[in-house]
């Protein structure tokens, strides 16, 4: 059966990270080819320019790391990619781990180390509040449908 799914535009090769690279793997192939796909990048659509500053979760604050708050840009993006998926009637999303965008289960922590905690991403959690499935890049790779 043919799913609507979100993904992550930087999933699918496209060079929206904060360091203008993608995240692509080659499991997003067939994906692309055999569902109806929809790109989004929630940090691009609140506002913020690719490359960009990292930026981490710290409270319930976005900060990137050179001390800006960029919660407003984190907050509209993740605003409009739920208009995106009410208006394309997605079934699942498919987002970046670790992001503090996209992020599922675990998120960078704030120290700008790397290091992890257990929390989502802006726009996963306000996917989640609104009813939808969010899966992680890890997870589909490790379990495609």
């Amino acid at each position: 059966m043919r799913k609507k799914v979100l993904l992550s535009a930087c999933l699918a090769g496209l060079e929206t990270t904060y360091k203008n690279d993608s995240n692509f793997h080659p499991a997003f192939i067939e994906l692309i080819k055999n569902h109806q796909v929809i790109l989004a990048c929630p940090e691009q659509l609140g506002g913020l320019s690719t490359p960009r500053t990292p930026a981490e979760i710290v409270g319930d604050k976005v900060f990137d790391k050179n001390g800006k708050d960029v919660t407003e840009n984190f907050s509209k993006g993740a605003n409009e990619t739920l208009r995106v998926a009410q208006m394309f009637d997605i079934d699942i999303a498919i987002m970046t781990s670790h992001s503090p965008s996209c992020g599922k289960g675990l998120i960078h922590d704030g120290n700008f180390k790397g290091d992890l905690t257990v929390g989502n991403g802006v726009t996963v959690a306000l996917l989640k509040k609104h009813g939808f499935e969010v899966i992680t890049d890890k997870e589909f790779i490790e379990k495609p449908f």
